[in-house]
């Protein structure tokens, strides 16, 4: 069957669902293909899927200091200890390093290495293409308010798990 079918038939079985059961589906897939690009990324620099995700927050959130772990873990929706098992990994690899804290010494800042740094500025190219592809029917405006949706929606899914796991307990 060709992916023309494929598409075809799933979307009029996903037209069959009731509009949040059709959501999710749709939430679902995208963040499988989100799931398959940060692998095939994160390959092309021999990392996987969650430590590119983890150069990429500190590519976009480091200072000069760096960024501190627990501030990538927040960003990532993920526990500190993964990041800072990760990150030890990354460091090995030569990507990244990780430094104390000038303010406070507990604290370890991670920031991105001259080699990764121009892994990254190597794929700006093939990065601002698949943005293109992904995005180019959104103005800034629409991406920017349908963004800020899917973080008041992310924050209310927070509370409801939250709430679910409270009720289990029960």
């Amino acid at each position: 069957m060709s992916v023309t079918r494929k598409e075809t038939t799933r979307q009029r079985a996903i037209e069959n669902l009731d509009i949040i059961k059709r959501f999710t589906l749709e939430i679902s897939s995208i963040n499988s293909h989100l799931e398959r690009v940060r692998q095939l990324w994160g390959k092309a620099l021999g990392v996987s899927g969650p430590q590119w995700m983890i150069l990429i927050a500190v590519s976009d959130l480091a200072k000069d200091d760096g960024v501190p772990i627990n501030v990538v873990s927040k960003l990532l929706h993920v526990d500190p200890s993964f990041v800072t098992t990760q990150s030890k990994l990354l460091e090995q690899k030569e990507l990244l390093r990780r430094t104390p804290s000038p303010a406070d010494a507990r604290v370890v800042n991670l920031s991105l290495t001259d080699k990764t740094r121009k892994h990254l500025a190597g794929l700006a190219e093939q990065h601002q293409a698949f943005r293109k592809t992904v995005f180019e029917e959104f103005s800034e405006r629409e991406l920017a308010d349908f963004t800020t949706k899917l973080a008041e929606l992310n924050n209310r899914l927070e509370k409801a798990c939250l709430q679910a796991a409270l009720q289990s307990r029960l």
